[in-house]
This record gives structure tokens, sequence and C-alpha cells, in this order.
């Protein structure tokens, strides 16, 4: 983990005693194209995100929970959020992801996927329909591919819901099992997966 976070920065760790060359090239370690960090609520997950792309120059903060005019406490948590951010970052506000991923540009940090989730069900009127609209699973699929296809470095933050209590109403349990479904997807298509338990990072993968 040192070495993908010295890799970033373009350094390197070597063993006490070595002898350092001035000049000397070596080859950066290939860094992981796709990460996806999960966790639970006040886990820890987006600030290891965060901490992911700190040594890039230029970042894109994707921010998809939007703004919520008249909620002071939702204010609060995105000040908490703006201020932890480094100042060259970019922020965008925005739920399309799509575009975003297919384009070329700098490293995008996509907080968050169940945020995300719960505006594609909100399209497409899903909380009370019976069966699970077809809108909703086509734009997973889109997401989904864009990942796969993607040329940019990108770490994305999701919600881990399904170590928790069964949800009381049908519509929660179904935001439960679709989101599960979609941390699975872009799970796939990830070289690097992490999971954060108590501010602690556990590599799933990579």
């Amino acid at each position: 983990e040192l070495a993908r976070r010295l890799a970033a920065a373009g350094a390197r760790a070597v063993p006490d005693g070595s002898t350092l060359i001035v000049g000397e090239y070596h080859a950066v370690p290939d860094l992981p194209r796709r990460t996806l960090v999960l966790g639970g609520a006040r886990s820890g997950k987006s600030v290891e995100a965060e901490r992911r792309l700190e040594a890039f120059p230029e970042v894109v903060y994707v921010a998809t929970g939007g703004t919520r005019e008249g909620d002071p406490e939702w204010a609060a948590r995105v000040g908490l959020h703006r201020d932890r951010r480094p100042g060259a970052w970019r922020t965008e506000e925005t739920c399309e992801l799509v575009p975003l991923l297919a384009s070329e540009g700098p490293a995008l940090l996509v907080d968050c996927l169940s945020l995300w989730l719960t505006d594609a069900m909100d399209r497409a009127g899903a909380w009370e329909e019976e069966k699970l609209p077809r809108a909703v699973r086509e734009r997973v699929a889109e997401l989904v591919a864009a990942v796969r296809a993607t040329p940019r470095t990108v770490v994305f933050v999701s919600n881990e819901v399904g170590s928790g209590v069964v949800p009381a109403t049908r519509a929660g349990r179904v935001f439960r099992d679709e989101l599960g479904r979609l941390n699975s997807a872009v799970a796939a298509e990830c070289e690097h997966v992490l999971l954060v338990v108590a501010g602690q990072a556990l590599v799933l993968r990579g």
C-alpha cells in the first residue's frame, strides 16, 4: 500500500542503506486505473478515497448528492467534504457519469454510487413499482459499460449496505438489493477494491 501511494506521487521506498544515484531512472509500478472504495456510514470511506488521489496534480470531484435546499445538516456534511479536499480539485455536481467517464481528462473521484442509484430510481419512479423499471437496469448497464471503457483514472465511493439489518420497507429492500448488484458489477470492472471498516482499509482486490 505504501508503494501504491508513493508511486502516485512519482516516488518509491528503498531499504535502509541503499545507494541512490541521482538521475537514475526507475519505472513507476502500474497504478490501478479504476478503484472502488466501499464502506458503511461514517466508516471513513470518503477519506480513504480522497487519499487515493491526494498526490495527483488535478482531480475532478464528482458529487452525486447535489444540494438540498432548507437542509442545514446536509449542507454541513457537504461543507466538511469540501473543506477537506485540496484547493486545486474541481467539483462537479452531477449524476451524469457516463459522459465524464467517456471523455479524456484528469482523475475522477465519484462520491457516491449509492446517491447515483437513488437518482436513477427517482427518475424512473421506481420506489412504488412492483418490478424495477427497465430504465433503471438500462442506466446501470450503461454506467458499468462506461466504467469498463473509461480512459481516466477514477475512484468510486459506495455504501456497503448488505451487512446491516433488513430494511423494514419494500422500497428499502429493493434499494439494498439493487445497490448490492451495482457494487458487484462496478467492482468486477475495477483493478482495486477496498472495504473500509472503522477507518481501516481492507484490500479485497489489487
